[in-house]
């Protein structure tokens, strides 16, 4: 029996660099994102994070789940750079990931460099 429209968690299976963020969300690989993204090894994945909204441990769990293959986390908190809360430094420095907050497009931007390096780079950006 047909069952209608399947909804799933938006996901694109594999890495690949931010073409272009704004307007509430995200170019990449030929597609685009309206909202929040994690880019992670396994791929990139929609995340329902807004601008202003504190970020808990909760909130990258799929990251620290991906940690063995993570050295850094580049966290677009938006339009302005927001520190993060000593719980989430510390659950992601138990993880031995590197957590760096910047704004949105400063973390698109270095997420791409570290992306072309090949270095073991994850992105959790918030849409602006």
């Amino acid at each position: 029996m047909p069952k209608g429209i399947e909804i799933r968690d938006a996901h694109f299976p594999g890495r690949a660099p931010i073409d272009a963020y704004g307007n509430g969300g995200f170019r990449f690989a030929d597609m685009s994102h309206r909202g929040s993204i994690l880019c992670l090894p396994s791929g990139i994945y929609g995340w329902d994070k807004v601008e202003n909204d504190p970020l808990t441990v909760a909130d990258l769990e799929r990251v620290l789940d991906e940690a063995g293959d993570i050295e850094v986390l580049l966290v677009g908190t938006g339009s302005q750079i927001r520190p993060l809360s000593a719980e989430l430094r510390a659950a992601l420095k138990d993880k031995r990931i590197i957590s760096d907050p910047m704004s949105t497009g400063a973390a698109v931007r270095t997420f791409n460099v570290m992306l072309a390096e090949s270095r073991a780079v994850a992105a959790a950006l918030i849409a602006v």
